[in-house]
């Protein structure tokens, strides 16, 4: 009487769920087609060169650079911008007080910009041979420009130039620019570590067992095809193979991501890297390396890095035209005064510093970065860790969420959800069970000892209780010998179930709901049923995705039964079921021929399709794995979070867009003024109001910036509790 979905003859190597049994139910688990069943496999992203999806790491402007060399220049700058501030003539007249004055004072501000030029801007210069190098100017031009012009002007007024220094205005754009990009640095600074997380998940040691049955300890990248290994309980597979002797549990959920233990026995494949439960396997090796299915998942994700393309920031493309039209005005600004203007060399000077400095990208350089801290500041606030920033703005124009099932839409763990009986009652039947399962650390253990918890039935104890591998636990209960375990055992023991049982078992499997039924030596007793429990937050999550124009997806593993319940419960009119690991990314990818896609998963196996979104979400309980390959991690295990980040991530781009269109329109009025458009008239911008006006976008952008705190994403006064009953896993499969 079997409801298993494990099939015996395929070609590939299935990977369903599971978490092992320490306890002892060989499987417990399988029943209903395993209602966590199976996560999908991944590819392709399309965002940037680094980490996440995207990020800085392919740019040519932060080629070498850290946030470490940032920090340090932006702490040397602001030291001696104090002193420059300090001494400048503009600043004690705007502030009305007077510099101390003695031998040397006047070589202060010279010799402070001079330091800043060379060490502070220097990251700055080298960066504007490389863009010009390229034949790309950005933003390292400008910013190279404006500071070169700044320095070597106020040095000539230093030596007699008539006219008015700029060290001040120098020394702060120095710091603003490096603020803004130190933070830019800190956001997007290193790579996913997916692939060595992948890597260490193979033991680089086997037990091989030798032709007259003696045991040898070898190195994993001696094995071959062919070769067979011991594997003990508790020891994760070296290699993918198949069981020749013995059966056990296998905790494939390192893997999976799946809380569900998976039965394996004799003529069944076991995947490199899975935990084995209770039973001592024999294996012969049937595939090793690069053909294994771990190195096929690792495949999957070094690829769908390597396929990236490029990320071109707003920011950078509206330097880029800044820079050539700042430049494009400056030039023949300065000829026009100087061969036209009549005010000398010293007028058309101030009047081409005047725009260059005007035009000095002081609000640029912040618009995007500090809509990106206070973006990270608001979402962290709502439990939303955001790893790439650049995935985070495609955010905007998600037109289809695509969730996996088990550990998202679910909470990975079984709760009970009926109970069958012939001969006693239901708090009978789960007070016996209990006392059984009390010392299992198996999910469907703690299923029914949380649900005789619940039912608050009297406490009973259990004698001389023992594994039964591949089947479940037997022990004496108040005299009477019981055993629980899987529905297999029926038949094992050529036990014939009442009605009420028979009607129980048939109809969890046609709801594809897992069983495990409690005997006697000649009579089943009870059929204890458990189902992965749905959360509650998803309901509102899917709800809300509606309202937002997206359309919600349900991808998994599991039967059609397991996933047709669940879809019907949330409300789902799409769902893809009994989907493999290496189906789970080309999903994604036929959903983004449709539309931009995000994809939500918590699984190791969830990798490669995260990388193949265009925005990868993981819960925050997911394998270290799957929070490396994402772009977004929901720390608080909420999917209604998924609707937060979406909304953040419209704000956000709406928040870009505007500081943007201030940082670079404002030019538009500014940098023809700064060149003497209105001499004519008797109005000119002098450089100490044209740094003015600098100064005040980027006053505007920053406050524009915090208006983004005050964005609505939804109330949390009646989030549930988040209570964590599954133990999340390590890299090497146990529980932490």
């Amino acid at each position: 009487m079997t409801t298993s979905t494990h099939s015996d003859d395929h070609s590939e190597p299935e990977i369903s769920s599971t978490p092992a049994h320490p306890g002892g139910h060989g499987d417990h688990t399988d029943h209903g087609g395993g209602a966590m069943g199976g996560h999908g496999d991944h590819t392709d992203h399309g965002g940037g060169a680094m980490g996440g999806h995207g990020g800085h790491g392919g740019h040519d402007k932060h080629e070498g650079h850290s946030p470490e060399m940032f920090r340090d220049r932006l702490a040397f700058s602001v030291v001696l911008t104090v002193p420059i501030l300090y001494f400048s003539t503009q600043i004690q007249d705007w502030f009305g007080y007077t510099a101390v004055s003695f031998t040397g004072s006047g070589l202060i501000s010279p010799v402070m910009a001079t330091l800043l030029y060379f060490y502070a801007g220097s990251v700055f210069l080298k960066g504007a041979r490389r863009e010009l190098a390229d034949r790309l100017p950005g933003m390292m031009t400008l910013i190279s420009v404006a500071i070169t012009v700044a320095y070597f002007y106020s040095v000539a007024v230093s030596l007699g130039l008539d006219g008015k220094p700029f060290y001040w205005e120098l020394a702060t754009l120095l710091d603003v620019m490096l603020l803004g990009h130190w933070m830019e640095m800190r956001s997007v600074q290193s790579a996913s570590r997916a692939l060595e997380d992948l890597a260490a998940m193979v033991p680089d040691i086997a037990h091989r067992v030798g032709d007259d049955g003696s045991i040898e300890d070898v190195a994993v990248s001696s094995l071959a095809a062919g070769v067979r290994i011991l594997v003990r309980p508790g020891e994760q597979v070296p290699a993918d193979g198949v069981i020749v002797e013995g059966s056990s549990s296998m905790n494939e959920a390192f893997l999976t991501g799946e809380s569900r233990p998976v039965y394996r026995t004799v003529g069944d494949e076991v995947i490199a890297g899975a935990v084995n439960g209770d039973g001592a396997l024999t294996v012969e090796i049937s595939r090793t390396g690069d053909a294994t299915t771990l190195s096929q998942i690792m495949r999957l994700v070094e690829e769908a890095q390597n396929s990236r393309s490029r990320f071109q920031a707003l920011a950078d493309r509206a330097a880029y035209w800044l820079t050539i039209i700042a430049i494009g005005v400056s030039a023949p600004t300065f000829l026009a005064w100087l061969v036209f203007g009549g005010g000398g060399i010293t007028f058309a000077v101030a009047r081409t510093v005047t725009v260059l400095v005007i035009a000095c990208p002081h609000a640029l350089g912040l618009a995007i970065p500090l809509v990106n801290m206070n973006a990270t500041a608001v979402s962290a606030r709502n439990g939303i860790l955001v790893r790439n920033r650049e995935a985070f703005e495609r955010g905007r124009n998600i037109e289809f969420v695509a969730f996996d099932k088990t550990g998202t839409l679910t909470e990975g763990r079984f709760v009970v959800t009926s109970v069958a009986t012939d001969g006693l009652t239901p708090d009978e039947a789960l007070a016996e069970a209990a006392a059984l399962e009390r010392a299992s650390e198996h999910p469907l253990a703690q299923a029914v000892l949380d649900a005789a918890e619940e039912a608050g039935v009297d406490a009973l104890g259990a004698e001389e209780v023992s594994a039964v591998p591949g089947y479940g636990v037997e022990g004496s209960v108040d005299g009477r010998r019981l055993r629980i375990g899987r529905p297999e055992w029926l038949a094992e023991m050529e036990i014939i179930p009442g009605p009420a049982i028979s009607e129980a078992l048939a109809a969890a499997d046609r709801r594809g709901e897992s069983a495990v039924v409690l005997l006697t030596e000649r009579k089943a007793l009870a059929v204890i049923v458990m189902a992965d429990k749905v959360r509650d937050s998803a309901r509102s999550a899917i709800a809300r995705l509606r309202e937002l124009g997206v359309t919600p997806v349900m991808i998994t593993g599991d039967a059609e039964a397991v996933a047709a319940a669940v879809a019907e419960d949330l409300g789902l009119s799409r769902y893809h079921a009994r989907v493999l690991p290496q189906d789970k990314a080309r999903i994604v990818q036929e959903l983004k021929g449709e539309g931009p896609t995000a994809f939500v998963g918590d699984g190791i196996n969830d990798a490669p399709a995260l990388l193949a979104a265009d925005l990868g979400v993981a819960i925050g309980a997911g394998t270290n794995v799957a929070i490396e390959s994402a772009d977004l991690v929901l720390v608080n295990d909420d999917p209604a979070d998924v609707v937060k980040a979406l909304v953040l991530s419209r704000a956000t781009h709406r928040k870009m867009v505007e500081n943007l269109a201030w940082a670079t329109g404002y030019n538009t009025v500014a940098i023809p003024l700064a060149a003497g458009v209105l001499y004519g008239v008797g109005f000119v911008l002098s450089p100490a109001v044209g740094a003015l006006f600098m100064s005040l976008s980027t006053v505007i952008v920053s406050v524009n910036a915090m208006m983004l705190r005050k964005v609505d994403l939804g109330d949390d006064s009646e989030r549930e509790e988040r209570e964590a009953t599954v133990p999340a896993l390590s890299v090497s499969g146990r529980p932490r």
